[in-house]
């Protein structure tokens, strides 16, 4: 048995901790005890997220917001304080802790298996801006600074190349000539928060379909989870990355480019999901979605592209060339939405209510 468990109030005696092997970054364990009750304990990484204070300020005050707002449906997991009050446990040997009450009869997907899976994660991300759309994002800190700031990816994009310090800048330069002429373009949506035409809003920011729990039952969306990334952002960067992971047609490390593109179809059912569920947006906001699923895609691609030439230091990777394989599929789709930018306009068009 973990001994943080003991440190968080509990229903019953903990009898067993499994550990669960899913995501790449923090450490979970399913804790059951004797009540019957079932909790998630997670030791958060530190070294990916050292400002755990301000992520778990960030969770309490989103909380509080929805909890005085009452409903019936929560937009997100809820966290347990410890036994002393505090909002996570600090072991004293880096360790951050914090406890979640677990989902019963809730699933995670890694992969939409039926237009119904993205359907309803499109409204699980919509249904939680939606409900956060009156909070001042203002008063969020930044849990990882700038962390859509697109010119400033290019920035660091431009450091790498100029260090080049794992020697791969000349296999590159057809993937850097793309990416840099697209500056200009990525940059507008950072451009529109500065000058107010988007309101800056509370973002997830991570809006994989596997950041979302669907009821075992009817596959019905029922929260989000993983809100290490929630702060102030725009609705254009969750629609966006979601449409990145979700709607392409072939894995983010796929060597093949033939077989990448944008799935049009699905294109349209993440858009219809999201809309219905954030009635909040306003026009402009509905009008940059497609940029946002364009500039997430080639914002990423920068990133892959920039770890590549400096020795693979952030993503993990499986193979010497896997962080250019990612960032050649990034551009790929960034082209082909680009080919497919009046069909993704229109479908916007059509959906919007």
């Amino acid at each position: 048995m973990r001994e943080e468990i003991y440190r968080f109030p509990v229903d019953g005696r903990p009898v067993s901790c499994e550990e669960i092997r899913r995501g790449h970054v923090n450490t979970t364990y399913l804790i059951t005890t004797d009540a019957p009750a079932r909790y998630i304990l997670q030791d958060v990484n530190t070294y990916a997220f050292p400002r755990t204070n301000i992520i778990m300020d960030n969770v309490a005050a989103i909380s509080r917001h929805l909890a005085a707002k009452g409903g019936e449906k929560p937009a997100m997991i809820s966290y347990i304080d410890t036994l002393d009050g505090r909002r996570w446990y600090d072991d004293g040997r880096g360790g951050a802790w914090r406890l979640y009450r677990y989902v019963e009869n809730s699933i995670c997907v890694d992969r939409a298996e039926c237009d119904g899976d993205f359907y309803e994660c499109a409204r699980a991300f919509g249904m939680f801006q939606n409900a956060l759309s009156d909070f001042p994002a203002q008063e969020l800190g930044e849990t990882i600074e700038r962390f859509h700031d697109t010119p400033e990816r290019f920035r660091q994009l431009r450091d790498a190349v100029r260090e080049n310090a794992a020697g791969r800048l000349d296999g590159v330069r057809e993937e850097l000539a793309f990416v840099l002429e697209r500056e200009e373009k990525a940059s507008r949506l950072q451009q529109m928060r500065d000058d107010g035409t988007l309101p800056t809003r509370v973002t997830h920011n991570d809006t994989k379909i596997n950041n979302v729990l669907l009821s075992e039952d009817d596959r019905r969306a029922i929260c989000v989870i993983d809100l290490d990334t929630v702060m102030p952002g725009l609705a254009a960067y969750d629609f966006g990355d979601a449409i990145r992971y979700g709607a392409s047609t072939a894995a983010e490390d796929e060597k093949d480019l033939d077989k990448v593109s944008l799935d049009l179809h699905l294109f349209r059912v993440f858009t219809r999901g999201f809309l219905e569920a954030c009635p909040s947006l306003t026009d402009a906001e509905i009008d940059s979605l497609p940029l946002g699923a364009w500039t997430m895609t080639v914002e990423c691609g920068s990133r892959f592209l920039a770890d590549y030439l400096k020795g693979d230091r952030y993503f993990a990777v499986d193979h010497p060339e896997h962080n250019l394989d990612r960032a050649r599929t990034q551009f790929a789709l960034a082209a082909d939405m680009e080919k497919k930018w009046d069909e993704m306009r229109r479908i916007v068009a059509e959906e919007r209510k």
